[in-house]
């Protein structure tokens, strides 16, 4: 990835792009244009659900490894998704952790899954 990025994509905003589900157009959007990031949480989550959809793992991650900025967690992002838990608790730990790093990058959160809807950062894709 080349460009800076302007949104973090929820492993859900990713699964919905790969497999054409509501919101894929947005999400794809931001990955074509070499403008998305992800955590390397978010980023394992979207290869078990791949895999676990019956996909081929390898060729979405050449290409989704050439468009994304893969960013690490870091302990700033541990401890804020620790917080994000005590408003959100209904949340995943990779839902939070993605919440965490859109804050770290002060970047909106892309995500598929509604129960995201009005918490800090997220935009949902429709």
């Amino acid at each position: 990835m080349t460009a800076k990025p302007s949104c973090v994509l929820d492993a859900s905003a990713v699964i919905a792009m790969i497999f054409a589900e509501d919101g894929h157009e947005a999400v794809a959007e931001a990955v074509l244009a070499g403008r998305a990031a992800i955590s390397t949480a978010n980023w394992a989550e979207v290869a078990q659900k791949t895999r676990q959809k019956g996909e081929d793992w390898s060729a979405a991650r050449g290409f989704l490894e050439a468009q994304l900025s893969v960013e690490p967690v870091t302990l700033q992002d541990a401890e804020a998704a620790a917080v994000y838990w005590g408003d959100h608790k209904f949340l995943s730990l990779g839902d939070r952790i993605c919440l965490a790093l859109a804050d770290r990058l002060a970047l909106p959160a892309l995500t598929a899954d509604s129960a995201w809807d009005g918490i800090g950062r997220a935009r949902l894709v429709r």
